[in-house]
């Protein structure tokens, strides 16, 4: 069954498979009979008042409800309303079948919301595999304080050299990390966060002689979920593969809350939204360092995150650079925003404009230098709205004197483009935090 799960969701048969069934079924319940009566002017009235439930309901979302930053993109808007049409359809069919035909316009339906789906989580990517949307293959995880054990020695790197260079692992190494779901407390911010994870590389399990690993704090997008870069992400396998080629040898990462709520926006910033800037710069480092045995100093410490995530990124090296020595910004906007730049001061700084500006990365930068923070910009190739804005940040940090390296890689607002901008950037990380220099 392993090959089953491994199935993409994303490229490939099944994903056009799926949609072929859900098309079928959706001209199905237009045209196959028995018709209800006056059937050929209520299937046109359902699908045009789906279409008018979609748009007005985006619209709300983001404009009244303002659970988005931006506008839901009109492809995923033109498969919601093929899936609310379906429905309509097989409800609109009802009074006129018999139960057998209940069942056939029920099955109709949910195939066609399961083709719809499936071009919508193309589009993102958020569930890559089969296993991942069925939840098989997610990772499990396991309680800190059973693999998080005292270490009666540990190896640091040389003076000037890297740890992999003095690093080597005893033949009881485990082969795979593990993931920990954690709470850490808002202690000093108040701040109210969800569940924590915590990955700890096969090397740090080590008790013998444990390596001092680097730390990787990373935050998803908003909306959003911690366990996103888990499920949609793939961390697991990833940072696995990684350390299976340096030795066991991977950063030890945090997944923290920086959002209190999926559709909340706090904007990763100290304000009357919550000190989310505070939870990140200083509960979390501080529950890292209690808990964790791991590298100190801002050298071995690097912040990165997606969308959302990745403006927070940008927003803890310019702000918080005396805990993050590094950061990676994938597909991040140019400034915090919650919707646009009026919207943002007038709902987390009730109008002034100043305070926004003392907190504004690329503000701040007009005014300070970076000369000992390192950081990479990552855009998709296809993001229309995201890329110039990456492009933008990426001048700003090289003006300011960061040692900034700018990628794009192909995709879109997409995992394609979060996943591949963490994973190709891994032996940059590992370079920068003496982790490895390969």
């Amino acid at each position: 069954m392993d090959e089953v799960w491994k199935l993409s969701l994303v490229t490939g048969w099944l994903p056009a498979a799926l949609t072929i069934l859900g098309v079928a079924a959706f001209i199905a319940l237009i045209a196959i009979p028995p018709y209800p009566r006056r059937w050929a002017i209520i299937a046109p009235v359902v699908i045009v008042s789906a279409g008018v439930i979609v748009y007005a309901g985006s619209w709300a979302v983001t404009n009244v409800a303002k659970l988005f930053t931006d506008e839901i993109p009109t492809e995923n808007l033109l498969w919601s309303w093929v899936a609310l049409a379906g429905l309509g359809l097989a409800v609109g069919r009802l009074p006129r079948l018999r139960w057998w035909g209940w069942i056939a316009a029920a099955l109709a339906a949910i195939l066609v919301f399961i083709g719809a789906g499936a071009q919508i989580n193309r589009f993102y990517g958020q569930y890559p595999t089969l296993g991942t949307a069925l939840g098989v293959t997610r990772s499990k995880t396991v309680e800190l304080s059973s693999v998080d054990k005292p270490a009666t020695g540990v190896v640091t790197p040389p003076p000037g050299g890297f740890l992999a260079d003095v690093w080597q692992p005893p033949a009881t190494m485990p082969t795979k990390g593990t993931v920990s779901k954690v709470t850490i407390p808002g202690t000093r911010s108040g701040f109210k966060a969800r569940s924590a994870y915590v990955y700890l590389p096969p090397a740090y399990q080590v008790t013998a002689h444990r390596p001092l690993l680097p730390v990787l704090v990373l935050v998803a997008g908003q909306p959003g979920q911690p366990e996103s870069w888990l499920i949609s992400g793939q961390l697991v396998d990833k940072l696995d593969a990684f350390a299976a080629a340096h030795k066991g040898l991977a950063p030890v990462v945090v997944i923290p809350d920086d959002l209190g709520s999926s559709f909340a926006n706090p904007l990763c910033l100290d304000s009357k939204l919550g000190n989310a800037q505070t939870y990140l710069a200083k509960d979390v480092p501080d529950w890292i360092n209690s808990e964790l045995q791991v590298a100190q100093g801002r050298d071995n410490w690097t912040f990165a995150g997606f969308s959302h995530g990745g403006t927070c990124a940008l927003q803890m090296g310019v702000n918080a650079p005396d805990v993050y020595g590094s950061f990676i910004d994938i597909s991040g906007q140019s400034e915090p925003t919650l919707g646009s730049r009026e919207k943002t001061i007038d709902g987390a700084f009730g109008g002034d404009a100043a305070a926004f500006a003392k907190v504004n990365p690329l503000d701040v930068m007009k005014t300070r230098q970076f000369p000992d923070t390192a950081a990479v910009i990552v855009g998709g190739t296809s993001d229309g709205t995201y890329l110039p804005q990456a492009k933008e940040v990426y001048a700003a940090c090289k003006a300011a004197g960061m040692d900034v390296t700018y990628m794009e890689i192909d995709g879109g607002h997409d995992w394609r483009v979060w996943g591949g901008g963490l994973e190709q950037n891994l032996p940059w990380l590992a370079r920068q935090t003496h982790l490895s220099s390969q």
